[in-house]
């Protein structure tokens, strides 16, 4: 009997010596991001950190995007958030490190799941953000009309997606 629980105690313990815990715990594909503006229709651009487009579409937008750029490296996105009339936002999202990386393998993990699995598998990394909400304010150069109101712009600072809209009021 004593035998038998040594030999499960032994076991036990090089189970937790070969585990990863970011693996096992975190999530080692893409994490979601989810990008949203104040007004939506927002035109969404995400580019990486080597210039490459990821996506381009319009908010509101649930994207999966990858944390891992090669062993020990984490990705690092910019997203740009803009809509006629309105000045452009531009967001940076970066990696860190996944709690369960370094704490859970200096716990139950051990060397394999510090310097081989979560790496190699990028469960070492989570995106600093999974939440993108901005309030686009009007652009420097024009304006946007509010509806039933009364304004005075130039010609030039009206949205091109308005000027069909306008009205010649003569003297």
């Amino acid at each position: 009997m004593k035998n038998k629980l040594f030999k499960m105690m032994v076991s036990l313990l090089v189970l937790t010596t070969l585990i990863s815990c970011a693996t096992i715990m975190g999530k080692s594909g893409p994490e979601t991001l989810n990008v949203r503006s104040t007004p939506d229709q927002a035109n969404v651009t995400i580019i990486d950190e080597l210039g490459t487009k990821i996506f381009e579409g319009k908010t509101p937008v649930a994207l999966p995007l990858e944390k891992k750029k090669g062993y020990f490296k984490g990705k690092k996105y910019t997203v740009k958030i803009q809509k006629e009339g309105y000045a452009e936002q531009t967001v940076t999202v970066d990696t860190r490190l996944n709690g369960w990386y370094i704490g859970g393998n200096i716990i139950l993990g051990g060397l394999i799941g510090w310097l081989i699995v979560d790496p190699a598998t990028g469960a070492m990394w989570t995106l600093d953000s999974n939440e993108i909400n901005v309030t686009l304010e009007t652009s420097k150069h024009g304006a946007i009309i509010e509806p039933n109101k009364i304004g005075v712009v130039l010609l030039q600072d009206v949205p091109l997606s308005l000027r069909d809209k306008m009205v010649k009021v003569s003297q």
